[in-house]
C-alpha cells in the first residue's frame, strides 16, 4: 500500500526533498509526498530485463532508460516515478547543463513503463495510466509477470490512445523505432 509520509508541499519543497535519500523514491500526488511501495521479485526481475532489453536497442545517442528514477511532471503538484522511462538525450543534456538538477521532466518522453506488482495493481492502471495520458507521453507499456502480457497504449495523432494487450509475442513499439520487445524472453526469467 501506498503511503503518505508527510503533509501537503509545495512543488519547490517536493523537489528538495526528492534529491535527498530521504526523498529517492517518494512520489507527489495531489500535492502530497508517498513512498513508493516494496515490489516483488518478479516485478524486480521484469524491470530489469525489460531496462536491459531496451538499453540494447535504443540509440544510446538519442535515448537514455531510465529504471524507478526519472520523475515524471504531471502538473506542479503531481510527480511520478514511473518503472521504466525512455528519456530523449537531449532532455537529459538540458539538466545536466544545472548542476544538481532533479532527474524530472515535464516534456511527454516516448516510452513510459510500469510492471504490475500486488502493491501497486490497484493505482498503477488507472490513476497513473491517466496521468501519463494528459501529459502526453507517447505509448505507455503495462506488463503483468504473472498473466505473462503486456499491454500497449499508444497515443494517436488526435491525442487519445488505443490499448492493444499481448501475450507470448514479439511487441513493436510504436514510438521508438526499431525497438522490440519478445515476451517470451522476457518472462521467461
Amino acid at each position: 500500500m501506498v503511503g503518505t509520509i508527510a503533509a501537503r508541499m509545495t512543488e519547490r519543497a517536493y523537489r528538495a526533498l526528492a534529491l535527498t535519500e530521504a526523498g529517492k523514491l517518494v512520489e507527489l500526488w495531489d500535492g502530497e509526498p508517498r513512498e513508493k511501495p516494496a515490489v516483488s521479485v518478479e516485478h524486480s526481475d521484469v524491470i530489469g530485463a525489460l531496462g536491459a532489453e531496451l538499453w540494447g536497442q535504443v540509440g544510446r545517442e538519442a535515448f537514455v532508460v531510465r529504471e524507478n528514477v526519472a520523475r515524471l511532471r504531471i502538473s506542479g503538484d503531481q510527480y511520478l516515478i514511473p518503472d521504466i522511462a525512455v528519456v530523449p538525450i537531449a532532455f537529459v543534456r538540458a539538466l545536466r547543463a544545472r548542476r544538481g538538477s532533479l532527474d524530472a521532466y515535464a516534456m511527454p518522453v516516448p516510452l513510459v513503463a510500469g510492471v504490475w506488482s500486488p502493491s501497486t495493481g490497484g493505482y498503477d492502471v488507472t490513476a497513473k495510466l491517466a496521468a501519463y495520458q494528459q501529459r502526453g507521453d507517447g505509448e505507455i507499456w503495462h506488463l503483468h509477470p504473472y498473466e505473462r502480457t503486456l499491454t500497449a497504449w499508444v497515443r494517436q495523432p488526435d491525442g487519445r490512445s488505443e490499448a492493444t494487450t499481448y501475450r507470448d509475442a514479439v511487441v513493436r513499439s510504436a514510438s521508438l523505432e526499431g525497438v522490440a520487445l519478445d515476451l517470451a524472453v522476457l518472462f521467461a526469467g
